[in-house]
């Protein structure tokens, strides 16, 4: 269907947007906003390229909202040009990361994306103005849900705050199977998905999938409802579930909690019903290459095959998710060399996963290798620390080609640089079915501390934090177990310095503070 072909997918069920818009010729303009030749350093503001000429503000500003708030637009339509300036350099940041190795799409033409010169965009006085600030305004609106979402988006809620992270999914019209795998793929593109669980129900394919942020699941259903995984074919009906949870018993081809990774298969299940498991149709039909079919690849910017390859015979064959792409080595770049040290990532990415080794590069001090005990664990650091400002650099993270971290030769010059940490008493996810696997959750500047002894004060703890150059915003003991509490301090970036500090610090009578990011705030 029309739907297809068309990225605004994003918002086309909150407003809609004349397409009639008037070019942005004048000269002035163009001298102001010249064609930014080669990318500098880092900017909030993006310069986007090869725009088509029908595209509304709302497809061009769609582009940028999976990855946090837009702030402005300028659409330079005579160009086939746009800048657009998200509200934080992060955001930008990881914006840029993403979209670099899978080229967007608007109405199936690829768009090129990269940081402009200027800093922030002062459009105030430009003329043709007053439709992309319209543009910008009902996304806010329907962003902060201020205005309640209207047209069934959140039945259940009425507007966003309250709503689920967990999605219904019945994919349509299936005529090749649709695994788990592929709704993950597909699905991790708007946030961590943690849990899915599929199912039949009335002779159709189903599936309940939950994320960590309620934000993440209301992108994904903007962006996903009504689009088809294959030309023409598996097409997804999404909508919020009531359910606020879902528990997982078995990871298998059937359900799966990606932060449990010790749930036992649960061998006994009864394999697929046979009308999913065969493609249906001619099995030598292999589908046309996603550069530009009207299927995924437009709407949600895939790589290039990156959803399925269908296999000559027409089975598929797709990348497992719980290998996802089978490497557990991180590559983390855009480090400080003068703050970062092999233990400071160890206890940073040991939030997310069990590290095994750490080596931060000999030669270029603000690139580092992380080993973490395998790929699902890899994915889950990487998509909560990419974009994460950390000793004041936005940290990129991205799948490292390297298999394993090597250790240095005998008698090799290393300066301390490589690390292993394999039997580290400090992983947190060693016992299988730790608690710690339902508490992970996105750097915040609100901390959880527990294991702390009955002598220990607020103020003791205050101090403690205080020494480390934090800002403490507020505290307060759990009413119910004094071992724990809550400290909140000024920002992200200042607790992820104190969780790399002060996790596992020594608070006398054999307590050692444990420090993790919380979702609670004070």
């Amino acid at each position: 269907g029309p739907d297809e072909l068309l990225p605004s997918g994003l918002y086309n069920k909150s407003f809609t947007m004349s397409n009639s818009t008037p070019t942005t010729d004048n000269e002035s303009d163009k001298k102001k906003f010249k064609e930014d030749k080669s990318p500098s350093s880092p900017s909030r503001v993006l310069h986007l390229r090869q725009i088509p000429n029908d595209v509304t503000e709302a497809e061009v500003i769609s582009l940028g909202l999976p990855f946090g708030k837009v702030t402005n637009l300028l659409m330079l339509k005579g160009k086939s040009q746009a800048f657009l300036e998200m509200a934080s350099e992060e955001a930008a940041v990881t914006m840029v990361n993403y979209y670099t190795p899978a080229t967007p799409c608007l109405r199936s033409q690829p768009v090129y994306i990269q940081f402009s010169n200027h800093k922030e965009l002062k459009t105030d006085n430009l003329p043709n103005q007053a439709k992309a600030q319209a543009a910008l305004q009902a996304v806010n609106a329907t962003q902060s849900g201020n205005l309640a979402i209207t047209s069934g988006l959140a039945p259940e809620a009425g507007s966003l705050p309250g709503q689920s992270s967990v999605l219904r999914i019945i994919v349509e019209n299936i005529f090749y199977p649709v695994t788990l795998e592929v709704l993950y793929q597909i699905f991790s593109k708007f946030g961590s998905v943690l849990k899915i669980i599929t199912f039949t129900r009335n002779n159709q394919f189903q599936a309940l999938l939950q994320y960590a942020e309620p934000m993440s699941a209301y992108y994904a259903k903007m962006g996903l409802d009504g689009q088809s995984i294959y030309t023409a074919c598996c097409t997804l009906r999404i909508d919020f579930s009531k359910l606020s949870n879902l528990k997982v018993k078995y990871n298998n081809d059937k359900s799966r909690d990606f932060t449990r990774l010790d749930l036992p298969s649960g061998d006994g299940q009864p394999p697929l019903e046979p009308s999913i498991a065969t493609p249906f149709g001619t099995p030598n039909i292999i589908f046309p290459s996603y550069a530009g079919a009207p299927g995924f690849a437009p709407a949600v910017g895939f790589p290039q095959g990156a959803v399925a390859t269908p296999g000559a015979s027409g089975q598929m064959t797709i990348p497992n998710a719980t290998s996802v792409s089978g490497n557990s080595v991180l590559l983390v770049s855009n480090l400080n060399p003068e703050a970062i040290t092999p233990h400071g990532l160890f206890i940073l990415f040991g939030v997310y996963g069990d590290v095994h080794r750490v080596k931060i590069m000999y030669k270029k001090k603000e690139n580092a290798l992380v080993q973490m005990a395998d790929a699902t664990q890899a994915q889950l650091a990487m998509s909560y620390l990419n974009g994460q400002k950390i000793y004041g650099k936005v940290l990129r993270a991205t799948l490292s080609k390297h298999q394993v971290v090597q250790l240095p030769r005998e008698g090799q010059e290393d300066q301390g640089l490589t690390k292993d940490y394999s039997n580290s008493p400090l992983h947190r996810f060693k016992k299988p079915g730790s608690r710690n696997f339902q508490n992970i959750f996105p750097p915040s500047a609100t901390l959880h501390l527990s294991n702390i002894p009955p002598s220990i004060t607020v103020d003791d703890l205050k101090k403690l934090f205080a020494n480390t150059g934090s800002t403490v915003k507020a505290f307060r003991f759990f009413q119910k177990d004094c071992k724990m509490a809550l400290i909140q301090l000024s920002s992200v970036e200042e607790a992820v310095h104190a969780l790399i500090e002060l996790h596992n610090h020594d608070l006398g009578e054999n307590h050692h503070l444990r420090v993790s990011f919380s979702k609670s705030t004070i």
